[in-house]
């Protein structure tokens, strides 16, 4: 197994081999286990890594930020109106600057058809690590947390786990695919049983779902697709309910900001899409619900299960702590 991450980029799963995800994962449990026993974890000593949210954020600016401290480091909380990228500064620019001031640049953007394509620019000419904190395609701090709250339930050798990732209806913000996306990307290198449903019109990415299923034909697992949220539910061990946008509900995805009103129709006649307590009773006995957070309340989920037994939301949620700082530390520390 490779242990050479140090320098290396973060924006996809898929540019890092099983068992470097392995690693992550080792290395997230390792830190959780620290952490309950209030050990401290001086990793990354004087270390700044700068965060550029063009989006919004709760656990993801958080877990980054208490991380680094925890580490030993220190994070700069930036927003491009109070960057010279609001005049019209290049990602090329901003990147050969702040990569001299510190240690890793760790960015959200998730604007649909930019914001992958901004991190990419940014890392091209980054000589640090350049962190996804989400974009428009992939979202891999929230899917190794999700990974590894999974492994904490059902173990490592997950072959055959049934996981149901579901379309749900909500009616808060047109929600990036990535999370569904990074989902399928990864739970299939792991062997995974995965039924994905949505709407008929509410696709992923074409490319991506191709890649997941070769991922799936290699990592032995399988990818199911159908336009019956009941069938993702059936069986399922984990069920992840979630909205995204209707970005191929139009002609040109890209032009998502300008048919907003016809994306959102669209979903309107999906509100049965929801994860209430019918769903759960088909799934298995020891199933578990899960979510990125947040969660539009009684659209996408039912109170009684976001809150009830088969939750695991809030360990998910902690998760991404560990794995945040599983991942800074070994891009921006690890072995020299």
């Amino acid at each position: 197994m490779g242990t050479l991450l140090r320098g290396r980029h973060f924006i996809t799963t898929q540019d890092f081999t099983k068992e470097e995800i392995d690693l992550m994962l080792e290395t997230s449990f390792d830190l959780k286990r620290r952490f309950a026993r209030d050990e401290l974890t001086p990793w990354l000593l004087y270390k700044t890594v700068f965060m550029i949210f063009y989006d919004e954020s709760t656990r993801t600016r958080n877990s980054i930020e208490a991380g680094i401290t925890q580490l030993g480091g220190h994070a700069h909380y930036l927003v491009p109106e109070m960057m010279q990228a609001h005049h019209g500064e290049t990602p090329a620019d901003t990147a050969k600057v702040l990569s001299r001031f510190g240690h890793a640049i760790a960015v959200r953007h998730c604007a649909f058809g930019q914001g992958n394509k901004f991190l990419r620019d940014l890392a091209a000419n980054s000589n640090v690590p350049v962190l996804n904190l989400q974009d428009d395609v992939y979202h891999p701090m929230q899917v190794l947390a999700d990974l590894m709250t999974i492994q904490e339930r059902f173990g490592k050798n997950l072959k055959g786990l049934k996981v149901g990732i579901s379309w749900a209806y909500a009616e808060s913000h047109l929600k990036p695919l990535s999370v569904p996306q990074s989902q399928i990307l990864l739970f299939a290198r792991y062997g995974m049983d995965i039924t994905l449903a949505y709407p008929e019109g509410f696709d992923l990415m074409p490319d991506i779902v191709k890649q997941a299923k070769l991922n799936a034909e290699a990592g032995e697992g399988k990818l199911t697709i159908t336009h019956n949220m009941d069938e993702a539910f059936k069986d399922a061990d984990v069920v992840i309910p979630k909205s995204w946008g209707g970005f191929y509900t139009i002609p040109n995805p890209l032009e998502a900001d300008k048919y907003k009103d016809k994306i959102w129709a669209e979903a309107a006649k999906h509100k049965d899409w929801i994860c209430d307590e019918k769903r759960m009773s088909l799934t298995k006995k020891h199933s578990v619900y899960m979510h990125a957070l947040p969660a539009d309340r009684g659209k996408e989920v039912v109170d009684s299960v976001i809150d009830g037994p088969h939750s695991i939301v809030w360990d998910e949620a902690e998760n991404r702590l560990h794995t945040a700082k599983a991942v800074m530390a070994l891009t921006m520390g690890g072995r020299p």
